[in-house]
């Protein structure tokens, strides 16, 4: 079977690009396969000479837990330098940090680690899966500056709407018939139109084909369809859970907001701090959730 299929993409060199879709729609499979890890069954995926590729994953690579953090980052040709601690201090690693092996690190730590090196090696394609996960509040702020000032191009795929919201310019949508389509204007653009297509009534799945017509031979005798009424129902039933599910997303969305202001408040009482990260990691997951539930919903509309 296909995981997606019908893909047609032109990455630019400046390319903001974010990745969406329900949950094994094939996101993640998608960037392997843009990276070089999988090759397609059919079709092809051409890099020009010039591309530079950097890949931050779930997966990440395996670090010598004796090697000193800043070595890690310099690369094993060169001593670390001033860049390279700077831009560990903005990740959060102090100057102890810096200094101490890898394998004293929190897991934590280690993934914003890989981040750094992934950031560092200055990739002119870089592509992320899911950078979100794991990551604290500051580090979160601190990637959205580094990607808003991205001098190449990055392809994101996550479930956090504040981070496409801010960093990405057109979606690629890959649906539940693992269909595959570039929606220009960012995310919010992408909701906004699909709200409006749902408000006016059901509407065809993206890149979906027409059914076939009716065999006009003679043949067994065709089931009942359901009535208008109990279609109705349904449609009914699945518009009354979009509208609960995006009802959810704009609590979850405002709290977001109220923490965030909080946390400027409390610099200095780190009881405060740790009590507000805890409450934004599960803010976070709680829209990933609400997220995927109303784009399944939707798709499921679509198809109804």
């Amino acid at each position: 079977p296909w995981l997606f299929r019908d893909v047609d993409l032109l990455l630019d060199p400046r390319e903001r690009l974010g990745v969406i879709g329900p949950n094994g729609a094939g996101k993640s499979t998608f960037l392997d396969v843009l990276a070089g890890r999988l090759t397609p069954s059919e079709g092809s995926v051409t890099v020009g000479s010039t591309v530079a590729l950097g890949m931050f994953d779930q997966r990440g690579t395996d670090l010598d837990p004796a090697m000193r953090v800043d070595q890690a980052v310099a690369g094993p040709t060169r001593a670390p330098d001033w860049e390279d601690a700077r831009f560990l201090e903005r990740f959060w690693f102090d100057a102890d940090t810096q200094r101490s092996p890898i394998g004293l690190l929190s897991g934590g730590e280690r993934r914003r680690l890989q981040l750094v090196l992934t950031l560092r090696a200055k990739p002119n394609m870089l592509l992320l899966d899911e950078p979100t996960n794991d990551l604290d509040l500051d580090t979160l702020r601190v990637l959205e500056d580094v990607l808003e000032d991205w001098p190449g191009a990055v392809v994101v795929v996550s479930h956090d709407r504040a981070l496409l919201e801010r960093t990405v310019t057109d979606v690629f949508v890959i649906d539940d018939q693992h269909l595959g389509r570039r929606r220009p204007g960012g995310f919010g653009a992408w909701e906004e139109a699909r709200r409006a297509l749902l408000s006016a009534g059901r509407t065809p799945a993206l890149g979906a084909k027409p059914k076939p017509a009716a065999p006009t031979k003679a043949g067994p005798p065709k089931a009942v369809p359901p009535t208008a009424d109990a279609r109705r129902r349904s449609l009914s039933t699945l518009r009354r859970l979009i509208r609960d599910a995006e009802r959810d997303l704009a609590e979850l969305e405002h709290r977001r907001e109220q923490l965030a202001e909080a946390l400027t408040k409390a610099t200095a009482d780190h009881q405060a701090l740790a009590q507000i990260g805890t409450e934004m990691a599960e803010v976070q997951a709680g829209l990933g959730e609400a997220e995927q539930r109303w784009l399944t919903l939707s798709d499921e509309l679509d198809t109804a």
